[in-house]
């Protein structure tokens, strides 16, 4: 069975295609329209769909859209109550009304798509199927999605048998923690639907002192749910304005709001895990890319494993539609093979590319070792290697690389991509060393957990250690990863250091790089010292000398 998945209704549009149960190709639309996160989540919006991403997916799968069985779209229209988030219950039946014309839409953007063939999976369903029916070994045990919201719901928990979920709870907005952590990061100076990563990163600046007054608001309500009631922001800490300077008052409502929502996701595990007795949760929901939240469930929480889906995001209902059409259409699954489902480019077309900006490049005999000996140099340098990542997580890539033993790398690389100051730089390590640098969930291939830095380890990287003596970690097995790793080995080999700095490909407001011409483009703007793509390596030096 061939299914196209679809989510277009929110933000962070995206396409997926699962062909015989295996997942062939994923992509968000803003990799090929280069707007970030696709389009402004309001309803007048919902029209568009990720025509972009959608035709990449059925051409990297040899298929035109008269081949497919199903399209798999991430919201059910006729679950929606217009206006039970609060918001104004006209542009809300508007979003609706483009929802149950996505048929016709997607019958536009791919000329030949039968548009009958077009299912609707319910927004929670969706993302549950990301996490579950994508999980490594068999699709078992519980699954919690949080998010700022679906049709009427913001929450399901359930559990997965057989690769068949049963709900035994979905909390109805307008309680939303997704929700309550987007209006914070709107008051907070930062765009909703997009920054909340950034109220994550200040609140470990701040003490939880408002905690008191948010307990009285957010809670959970120990049949599975929880409240959320409105809070009045403004009478704990004064609006930031965007782009103005943080205070005191900020980083502690931040980590206040942070530390609530830790505890009512530990009620809510707590709850489901009685339920079932499973030793397995599943996370997806935007609420899941919270890694410190993620953390704290797989520390304090009473399952054994915890596991995520690296596009926790709306993105990943694409992914989850499309394994939830093709499960129940009697197809076996096998699991997401990796985060690393994009496109790529063979040395050719890279080549061709690279004659075509005329700049000079050479091909080392050993790239691991040419990029390990520049980044010794404390040298910054773009990497851009096999397909582009899905999900908001640069996996090594699509990343800008950096040596972790210098302090002013922090700042030396926010101000590469024009970021905030207050904001961590993560690091990539050997599986093989992990454990001996960072304690916390390991392995953590895709970024999705915080460790904490061995004290002994914290002077050796202070690039990656942020202010509260933690790092953002993904592991890099040799097994998955030979590039990545070798280039690792080459960098121990040098400085001592299995660790690098790794952050995403691009520079503020702007998606991550996706094809060459991108990193080109990202290279030619930004201070970066080395552009690795492909086999070749481009050098500022040379191309100035030009």
């Amino acid at each position: 069975m061939r299914v196209l998945g679809i989510n277009a209704i929110f933000h962070d549009p995206a396409a997926a295609l699962v062909s015989d149960g295996t997942v062939v190709a994923a992509a968000e639309e803003e990799r090929f329209s280069r707007r970030k996160h696709g389009k402004r989540p309001v309803p007048f919006s919902a029209w568009e769909v990720p025509e972009q991403a959608a035709r990449w997916c059925l051409e990297e799968a040899g298929l035109e859209p008269g081949d497919l069985d199903a399209v798999a779209y991430s919201y059910d229209p006729e679950l929606a109550e217009p206006g039970l988030d609060g918001h104004d219950a006209q542009w809300e039946r508007l979003r609706t009304l483009y929802a149950r014309r996505a048929p016709n839409f997607l019958a536009t953007a791919l000329p030949g798509l039968d548009p009958g063939i077009v299912r609707y999976v319910p927004h929670h369903v969706a993302h549950a199927a990301s996490a579950a029916l994508a999980a490594p070994g068999p699709g078992e045990g519980d699954v919690l999605v949080l998010d700022g919201r679906g049709e009427s719901h913001s929450h399901l928990a359930g559990t997965y048998e057989g690769g068949e979920l049963t709900p035994l709870h979905a909390q109805r907005l307008p309680h939303s923690l997704g929700l309550m952590y987007e209006d914070l990061t709107e008051h907070l100076g930062f765009l909703r639907s997009s920054d909340e990563y950034k109220v994550m990163a200040l609140a470990s600046y701040g003490e939880p002192r408002f905690l008191d007054e948010l307990r009285e608001h957010v809670r959970a309500t120990g049949d599975g749910g929880f409240e959320a009631a409105p809070v009045d922001w403004g009478s704990l800490a004064k609006a930031r304005r965007p782009g103005g300077e943080w205070t005191r008052d900020h980083a502690d409502l931040a980590a206040s709001v942070q530390t609530r929502l830790e505890e009512v996701l530990l009620d809510l595990a707590a709850w489901l895990h009685g339920r079932t007795g499973a030793r397995r949760l599943m996370l997806a929901g935007g609420v899941a890319l919270n890694c410190v939240a993620n953390s704290r469930l797989a520390e304090a929480g009473p399952y054994d494993e915890v596991w995520v889906q690296p596009a926790a995001g709306d993105a990943g209902t694409a992914l989850g539609a499309a394994l939830h059409v093709a499960r129940s259409g009697g197809d076996p699954l096998a699991a997401m093979p990796g985060a690393g489902l994009g496109r790529r480019w063979d040395e050719g077309e890279i080549a061709a590319r690279l004659d075509t900006a005329r700049i000079p490049y050479e091909r080392p005999d050993d790239l691991a070792a040419a990029v390990a000996a520049a980044l010794a140099r404390n040298e910054i340098v773009a990497w851009f290697q096999g397909r582009s990542e899905f999900g908001p997580r640069a996996l090594g890539h699509r990343s800008l690389l950096a040596h972790p033993g210098h302090a002013a790398n922090i700042e030396r690389l926010n101000d590469v991509k024009g970021r905030e100051q207050f904001r961590p730089i993560a690091p990539m390590v050997a599986l093989d060393h992990a454990a001996d640098i960072f304690e916390g969930p390991l392995p953590s291939p895709y970024m999705l957990f915080v460790h904490r830095v061995r004290p002994e380890w914290r002077e050796r990287i202070p690039a990656v250690v942020h202010v509260d003596g933690t790092a953002r970690v993904q592991t890099v097995d040799a097994a998955d990863e030979p590039l990545v790793a070798g280039l690792l080995e080459e960098f121990r080999r040098r400085t001592g250091l299995p660790v690098l700095v790794n952050t995403s490909l691009n520079t503020a407001g702007r998606p991550m790089v996706d094809d060459p011409r991108d990193a080109l483009e990202c290279f030619g703007s930004a201070p970066v010292d080395l552009l690795a793509i492909g086999p070749f390596v481009v050098r500022r030096r040379e191309v100035h000398a030009r």
